[in-house]
């Protein structure tokens, strides 16, 4: 073959391939809180498989708009698999979002919507492996999309947490140590087979792959890597609380009522990366929400303002900030980019949000996205409490898909040298 078509199919290859990987798309001004409720409480997207789990929105419009729901199922690579639905669906998705309701006794209307896993139109997700959840609006658009990631039993996976081997970074980064054992699956070719993803408190965006086992002893495959399987420590998150949404409360500052809604004035936040370690409480980027005069807080938790100011005037370079967490998706949207105020000499930027309890984070990524960990406004410190999650995906010759074989956990609070 001519090198001149030969370079010309593989850029056309590696161009289909681009396009053909699903990517979440986030959703417009008028959807928030977005989020995957297991038991009660929001989660990182990770369930096992057969589990019942709902992912719930709310729309600010309050019209009572019609949404549908498709399911796809994806490789490891969030490329859509040839599996027919049939195979991977006891049911059918492309239905419309029924379970809904308008908000009650709240400034700002809004309607909240469930989506629940079983329902009635998908009785079953009968396959493990990556999903992705996509929103539609009545013309079948996507109006955004989620990924989740569905898990079976089948191996375990031990996990530690150490310090970083390299003394340049020693105090900065967390490496996992794991192994992989599985009692019922016998490992075929585990070098190109087995693949595994990485998580830090269940964000996507900070993800680690692509790494294959350092060895293996018998059916047990051993990653002890130095630098692959590192991350950088980041610092505890930052949080408010406006359960009482009329009252300042912890790290509010203000509250006001100019507008048609209630606005929450959090207090300066400086950056904190020159500081040293400090120790406190945090939900790994999570929120709660809640209303303490309600009894429904789906429906009656009301929506505010917040608005958040940083001072970090080392900052001011060609980079953006952001203000990120799971309330969000991590988002870096254009939403969430604060604005420098020159007469006050501090960022800002305000954001409607639900109320009830809110961790957040400040983010520096430059025009393209590419987020600056080593950087980071608040620091990065070994000791910093991070929450872990490691999941195994496995294909033999004879499979159609890539399995997740089985999940592991692990707390860096527990860190050792």
């Amino acid at each position: 073959m001519p090198k001149f078509l030969y370079t010309s199919f593989i850029f056309l290859f590696i161009f289909t391939l681009a396009k053909a990987q699903e990517k979440e798309i986030d959703p417009p001004y008028n959807i928030k809180t977005a989020s995957f409720i297991q038991n009660g409480s929001n989660v990182p997207p990770i369930f096992e498989l057969g589990s019942a789990f709902t992912f719930q929105f709310d729309d600010l419009f309050g019209n009572e708009a019609n949404y549908y729901f498709e399911v796809l199922h994806c490789d490891y690579n969030w490329i859509p698999t040839q599996i027919p639905k049939t195979d991977y669906i006891l049911g059918m998705d492309n239905q419309r979002i029924t379970d809904f309701s308008n908000s009650f006794n709240t400034l700002q209307v809004y309607t909240h919507y469930r989506l629940s896993f079983p329902n009635q139109f998908t009785q079953l997700l009968k396959l493990s492996g990556n999903y992705m959840l996509r929103i539609l609006n009545e013309d079948r658009e996507v109006v955004f999309s989620r990924k989740f990631i569905l898990y079976e039993n089948h191996c375990t996976v031990g996990v530690q947490v150490k310090r970083s081997r390299n003394l340049s970074n020693i105090d900065y980064k967390q490496n996992l140590d794991f192994a992989i054992l599985s009692n019922d699956i016998v490992f075929q070719t585990p070098l190109q087979n087995v693949k595994v993803l990485l998580l830090q408190n269940g964000n996507f965006h900070t993800e680690i792959k692509n790494i294959a086992p350092q060895y293996t002893i018998g059916n047990q495959l051993v990653y002890k890597y130095d630098k692959e399987t590192q991350f950088w420590g980041g610092n505890e998150f930052l949080y408010f609380e406006n359960k009482d949404i009329r009252a300042a409360s912890n790290n509010v500052a203000k509250v006001g009522s100019n507008n048609d809604i209630y606005n929450s004035f959090l207090y300066t936040n400086a950056a904190r990366g020159n500081q040293i370690y400090t120790n406190y409480e945090d939900v790994n980027g999570n929120f709660v929400v809640k209303n303490i005069n309600g009894s429904n807080n789906d429906i009656e938790a009301d929506y505010a303002w917040v608005y958040f100011s940083l001072s970090a005037p080392a900052f001011r370079m060609n980079k953006d900030i952001y203000i990120s967490g799971m309330f969000n998706n991590y988002s870096l949207s254009p939403e969430y980019k604060m604005d420098y105020n020159n007469d006050k000499g501090v960022f800002e930027k305000a954001i409607m949000i639900k109320q009830g309890f809110t961790n957040f984070q400040y983010t520096v990524a430059d025009k393209k996205g590419v987020v600056d960990f080593e950087n980071a406004i608040d620091g990065n410190f070994y000791q910093t409490e991070n929450e872990y999650t490691i999941l195994v995906y496995y294909k033999e010759a004879t499979d159609r898909y890539q399995r997740v074989i089985g999940k592991g956990n692990a707390n860096s609070i527990n860190i050792v040298n």
